[in-house]
C-alpha cells in the first residue's frame, strides 16, 4: 500500500464501517477522515430511541459513535498502519439529543507516542457550541487489536480473490 497516510485512509475508509456489524446495524456513516482527525454520523432512526416519550436517541449509540470516531481518529494517528483497541474511554452527557436529529461525532487525536494515543471527541446534534456528549479516550496498539487487524485484512482479501 502506498506510504501516503491519507491514501491509506481513503483506503481503508469504505471498510471501516462495512466491517464492524455492529456500527453497520447503527447505521454509522464516515463524513471524513484525515491523519489524526475523524468525523463520523448516525442517523436518528425509530428503532434506536431510548426514550419513547421523549423520542431521544438511546445513550448506547451515542457511546458506540464516539468510541468508533475516536478510534477512527487515533487509528490516522498512529499513522493507518496498526488497528487501536480502545484502552479508556470517558464521556459526559451534556444533554439529550433533540428527538428526529442525526448525531455527529467529531474526533482529534491530541498525540500518539509509541503504542498509545489520546484523543477527544464531541458529539452534537447540528451545533457543535451545544454538545450532547464530550469525550476523552485513550486507544492502544495491542497483540489482540493487531490480530483482529490481521483477521480482517485475511477476510477482505479471500472476499476479493485476492
Amino acid at each position: 500500500m502506498d506510504d501516503d497516510i491519507q491514501t491509506r485512509l481513503d483506503t481503508i475508509a469504505p471498510l471501516i464501517v462495512d466491517g464492524s456489524p455492529h456500527a453497520v446495524a447503527l447505521g454509522f456513516r464516515i463524513d471524513s477522515l484525515t491523519p489524526g482527525r475523524a468525523t463520523m454520523s448516525a442517523p436518528f432512526s425509530q428503532a434506536l430511541i431510548g426514550d419513547p416519550e421523549a423520542g431521544t436517541l438511546h445513550g448506547g449509540v451515542i457511546t458506540a459513535l464516539l468510541d468508533h470516531c475516536c478510534g477512527m481518529a487515533a487509528f490516522g494517528g498512529f499513522g493507518a498502519r496498526d488497528t487501536p483497541a480502545t484502552l479508556d474511554l470517558r464521556i459526559d452527557y451534556m444533554r439529550p439529543a433533540r428527538p428526529g436529529h442525526d448525531i455527529t461525532a467529531q474526533a482529534r487525536c491530541l498525540k500518539s507516542h509509541g503504542l498509545v494515543a489520546f484523543v477527544r471527541a464531541t458529539a452534537h446534534d447540528g451545533d457543535i457550541e451545544d454538545p450532547v456528549a464530550i469525550a476523552q479516550a485513550a486507544f492502544m496498539i495491542t497483540r489482540a487489536s493487531k490480530a483482529a487487524q490481521d483477521r480482517a485484512v485475511r477476510a477482505i482479501r479471500e472476499g476479493d480473490g485476492t
